[in-house]
């Protein structure tokens, strides 16, 4: 009798933190439709912008050496063109040789900078990155600033040729591994160096977990890029912390909901559906080339910022604030994942 009193009592608690967890994701999902379709789309832009200040976007920064990854398209390209228009030394990290040629022969020819540069480096794979940092290194130039724009949303279950789970290798693996290994080349910048992670909104959905590999069977692309892209804003916290004496400044930022070929890709409904309502590239552009611009003292590192402001990191009643006390655990990961490569 008490044995069936207690398997009683287990699955009614079971099924209580089923509900509260269902409930949990529900008020997440539902918190982020409506906060993101009041700000992230493009009257939102238009709305946040009556408040922006031209003159912090016509600085010029000759001789300022930077990196974008994911230069090609999308966000990623509006970024490099944004910089050589500032006169800015541009190195175009893609993945496609031939796509990255036509981006780095457009954005010349659109700028008239011939000082941007077409490096190829396939962001899922860290030898690639090990390989790319290396022979970036050999130019033993200062680097002022890196833009961790790269990134995907894979539907499917696709495991690298190191073994490592598509979303996770691109959007966080690969993110850390390029940062890290710019570290001495930014040092070199200090105290102008900073880097600029291209997060998302969906993070708001999800609290930071351990389980970076999605390892649940019944795998859903969606919710493993917002847990990537919560990821990359715990990690913006924690290299500014690291780091905090090195003269590199570090901020994660939300583009909004943004018409690039990406998405129109990976999510057809969700672009289809707010048809006319999405941002421009150079909309999602527009605040990773004002934290590029800044003066420092004006930033603040480790934050997330969104239409050139700081932005909160959590939803109210979302749960996931409590989340980032597991960073430290997910380094330990991450540089024991990098250091089994050569």
């Amino acid at each position: 009798m008490k044995t069936g009193t207690l398997q009683l009592q287990l699955q009614l608690h079971l099924s209580i933190a089923t509900l509260a967890m269902f409930l949990l994701k529900t008020w997440r999902q539902t918190a982020f439709g409506v906060y993101g379709y009041l700000n992230f789309t493009k009257p939102g832009f238009l709305e946040h912008s009556k408040k922006f200040k031209p003159e912090e976007m016509e600085t010029q920064i000759p001789g300022r050496n930077c990196i974008v990854t994911g230069a090609n398209s999308g966000i990623g390209y509006a970024t490099a063109e944004g910089l050589a228009q500032r006169g800015a030394t541009v190195y175009l990290v893609c993945r496609n040789k031939e796509r990255g040629e036509a981006a780095l022969s457009e954005i010349q020819t659109k700028t008239g900078n011939r000082n941007v540069h077409l490096e190829i480096c396939d962001l899922s794979s860290v030898t690639e990155i090990k390989s790319f940092a290396s022979r970036f290194s050999e130019k033993n130039l200062p680097l002022h600033v890196l833009v961790n724009n790269a990134g995907l949303i894979e539907q499917n279950r696709v495991t690298t040729t190191e073994g490592f789970e598509l979303n996770f290798a691109v959007n966080v693996l690969g993110t850390y591994t390029m940062t890290e290994l710019m570290v001495p080349l930014l040092e070199k910048a200090s105290p102008d160096a900073r880097v600029i992670t291209v997060s998302s909104g969906g993070m708001y959905t999800s609290p930071l977990t351990k389980d970076l590999q999605y390892s649940e069977s019944n795998y859903n692309g969606v919710e493993q890029y917002a847990r990537n892209k919560r990821v990359q804003v715990a990690l913006t916290e924690k290299w500014a912390e690291t780091y905090e004496n090195k003269g590199v400044g570090f901020y994660s930022m939300h583009p909004g909901w943004v018409e690039t070929p990406g998405v129109a890709k990976s999510l057809p409904s969700f672009s289809k559906s707010l048809s006319g309502k999405l941002r421009t590239s150079e909309e999602g552009a527009d605040t990773v080339i004002w934290l590029a611009l800044q003066p420092k003292e004006k930033l603040v590192s480790g934050a997330f910022y969104f239409d050139r402001a700081e932005a909160p990191k959590h939803l109210a009643f979302a749960a996931t604030s409590g989340s980032h006390a597991l960073i430290n655990s997910v380094v330990d990961s991450l540089h024991s994942m990098v250091s089994r490569f050569v």
